[in-house]
């Protein structure tokens, strides 16, 4: 009698065997079929993207006009900002289980449902608790967010397509960012907060329009719902029977293996994948980006630079790096992408690190201001072309489907753990040592380009379950 330990072993060569038999494989969308449909999907998936961007950049325009309006202290409008890390990492927490249960368009609907009552509460309030709540409550559908729409878009979208329509992701974020900052200037904080309805409300019409998942509708057994959708992706005169049977052998092999809990994450099969996963969250966060990007104007004012020329460049220089970086994805490949981005990230601290060196030692004070421009524009470009979206591609590339709920949710807690961290510690760091935050900084980044190196695969070009079945032994 074969033991648990054969079953599993003859499974996983059971999802490898069909793969390699299509290395060819059509996961493209063969055959001429329209791809309108791949579009409209992932435009209305990332409305939930810039939604994103709009709670985490909507503190920053607001404050003086909240703090007078409801005559709040800097300590009570700093949790105001600060709780909405914690609903992020509660959010990222627990839907993964629900895009697992509801499907990624009712894990979308939730994400949708909790900014919505954030909004309104943060609209409608007169006081700091209620503020509080309703960014805790956006701060939620934020960390949601994170998670289903990456994944949700890398189950819909052809191979050939793949990187760049999830990478959109990352576009759409930092454009609500940079929308929430200048909208934010010329209308009241409660107006701002109803225009954060808007993607909410494109999202949930455009959810009536677009086909679920179709990897999510052949995992949960709705085969005749799977087909459907995945024609409705590739076009109706799209031949979709190679892509249907490679997802198919997948799911029915996974099927073969113990329902995935928690635990089973830690697996000895799983370790790549999660190593990897997990890592890149490190890598992303802890290199310094929110630290840098939540006090930018305090990083140039210190500098003897103008904030307000300064972030308005920051954040222009952010949008268009990171649509050039989507562009180029399915092109460039993911992994000389985010060593790019890596090198630059640590190019860009050490020329803030030599500005603040300078600036402490009274030493060639006028190429202060410049070399620390010149520094923060060179690592926000280098972030934006690659370690800002890269990671949450790969993540969404890596995990089998069958883990993927407690896998996302797991890597997206991480990032925003630290991202915490990072955005806590750095006025610390800054009080310490301004050059010594940078070199640090520096050092992380540089341990990035290390792990990237070492053990991050290229997944240009291939269809989800090849990816996973090559790294999931």
């Amino acid at each position: 009698m074969a033991t648990k330990e054969d079953v599993e072993s003859d499974a996983q060569e059971g999802v490898r065997a069909p793969l390699m038999a299509n290395v060819a494989g059509s996961a493209s969308g063969s055959g001429g079929g329209n791809l309108w449909m791949v579009y409209l999907s992932t435009f209305v998936a990332i409305c939930g993207s810039y939604e994103f961007g709009c709670c985490a950049g909507y503190s920053s325009p607001t404050q003086s006009a909240i703090q007078e309006d409801l005559s709040l202290s800097l300590s009570e409008y700093s949790v105001f900002g600060s709780i909405l890390t914690f609903g992020a990492m509660v959010g990222a927490i627990t839907i993964g289980p629900i895009a697992d249960f509801l499907g990624r368009k009712g894990a979308l609907r939730v994400s949708c449902a909790f900014c919505v009552a954030g909004w309104l509460a943060i609209y409608f309030s007169k006081a700091a608790w209620l503020l509080d709540i309703g960014r805790l409550l956006t701060g939620y559908g934020m960390g949601a967010f994170s998670y289903v729409v990456p994944i949700f878009v890398a189950e819909i979208a052809p191979k050939n397509l793949r990187g760049r329509l999830t990478a959109a992701n990352q576009l759409m974020i930092v454009t609500g960012v940079s929308a929430s900052f200048i909208i934010g200037v010329v209308v009241s904080w409660r107006t701002l907060a109803l225009i954060g309805l808007i993607p909410c409300a494109v999202t949930l019409l455009g959810l009536f329009f677009i086909p679920e998942s179709p990897r999510w509708l052949a995992k949960t057994g709705r085969h005749q719902d799977f087909e459907d959708a995945l024609q409705k992706l590739r076009g109706k005169d799209a031949d979709i029977s190679e892509e249907a049977e490679e997802i198919q052998d997948y799911i029915a092999t996974l099927d073969l293996l113990p329902k995935a809990k928690f635990l089973d994450l830690f697996q000895r099969r799983y370790w790549s994948s999660l190593i990897i996963g997990v890592g890149l969250m490190f890598c992303q966060q802890l290199g310094g980006i929110n630290g840098v990007c939540f006090y930018v104007s305090d990083i140039f004012e210190q500098a003897g630079f103008s904030s307000s020329i300064g972030t308005i460049t920051y954040a222009i220089l952010q949008v268009i790096v990171t649509g050039i970086a989507a562009g180029v994805m399915d092109k460039a490949g993911r992994k000389p992408l985010i060593l790019v981005s890596a090198t630059g990230l640590v190019l860009g601290c050490l020329l803030t690190a030599v500005s603040f060196f300078l600036k402490v030692h009274e030493l060639a004070l006028d190429a202060v201001p410049i070399l620390a421009v010149t520094g923060i524009l060179l690592y926000i470009g280098a972030f934006s072309i690659g370690m800002g979206a890269v990671p949450w591609v790969v993540m969404s590339e890596i995990f089998p489907i069958n883990i993927k709920g407690q896998a996302g949710s797991l890597a997206t807690l991480v990032n925003w753990l630290c991202a915490w961290l990072c955005s806590y510690t750095f006025n610390y760091l800054m009080s310490w040592s301004s050059y010594g935050t940078f070199i640090l900084y520096a050092g992380i980044n540089a341990l990035a380009i290390l792990f990237v190196v070492a053990l991050v695969p290229e997944t240009k070009g291939k269809t989800l379950e090849q990816i996973q079945a090559a790294m999931n032994k």
